[in-house]
């Protein structure tokens, strides 16, 4: 069989390579950075060549950096689990009940994804200093929940609302309860709206710092509240801080490869159209 030479098909390919590299070699380059001491993270310009030590590795981990991770993992775990919950009911409600207002109150619900969180840093520090919740996870589960939810309602809202609404129908007639026409028919057929729901609230949430940082800077700091600490009066710690942010993303990397095929399926579908 003669192929075709396609110029296009040639070009769109190596297009895709060039951004591919210029996306990973950052995070390469960090990696790289963390086997390297200080005198060799600082070298101008930057040398490929050096000798690799497990310094940075061992001192992480004496600086209780498992302890930071655990605190991460438990609260974006729990609010990711709180927001889909909520978010999924919110969706499916919006979508069994069609009303004239569901427009305005989805608009209302992803309108709160634009404040800015200087806004309310102030009042949430004040409301969780009256009910004792500062320096606490529930600090943190309360505050991610609360912005993912209304990401959750949007993605699954998208996803919903392209099942036949027949479906719906067809259910209730055979006399299936919204919970099991949920729980049977929409949710086994939105799977990909669902990993991308849950891999983007837990992105958001293990990467989001301000909360974290005022929130629970002393008994319940995150991974990202670690990394900042190699910014000292001393100067800024470059081979430190790039194993600490290596050791970071680890869990965001294998949760995005383990879900690749349902997130590159729930892109593809429409979980990120309005």
């Amino acid at each position: 069989m003669k192929l075709k030479f396609r110029p296009g098909t040639v070009l769109a390919s190596l297009v895709a390579y060039i951004v591919t590299i210029l996306i990973v070699f950052p995070i390469f380059w960090m990696m790289v950075t963390g086997f390297k001491d200080e005198v060799s993270a600082y070298q101008m310009p930057p040398g490929f060549t050096f000798t690799p030590t497990l310094d940075n590795l061992s001192q992480a981990f004496q600086s209780g950096i498992l302890t930071y991770l655990y605190h991460s993992a438990a609260s974006v775990g729990v609010a990711t689990v709180v927001a889909l919950v909520f978010g999924v009911l919110a969706a499916f409600a919006l979508i069994a009940y069609p009303r004239p207002s569901n427009g305005s109150v989805l608009f209302w619900l992803i309108s709160t994804r634009f404040m800015p969180a200087v806004g309310v840093l102030i009042p949430l520090y004040v409301i969780f200093q009256h009910i004792h919740l500062l320096d606490s996870l529930w600090a943190l589960i309360i505050v991610y929940s609360a912005i993912n939810i209304p990401l959750v309602v949007w993605i699954m809202y998208s996803f919903f609302k392209d099942i036949p609404r027949d479906l719906l129908e067809a259910g209730r007639v055979d006399g299936a309860s919204d919970r099991q026409i949920l729980m049977r028919i929409f949710l086994p057929i939105s799977v990909p709206g669902l990993a991308v729901s849950a891999l983007l609230s837990v992105i958001f949430s293990w990467n989001e710092f301000l909360f974290a940082v005022t929130f629970t800077y002393t008994d319940a700091p995150t991974v990202a509240v670690f990394v900042s600490s190699y910014t000292t009066s001393e100067g800024l710690f470059w081979a430190r801080m790039s194993m600490a942010i290596s050791l970071a993303i680890v869990v965001p990397i294998l949760l995005g490869w383990a879900a690749q095929r349902q997130l590159i399926r729930g892109l593809t579908l429409g979980a990120v159209k309005g």
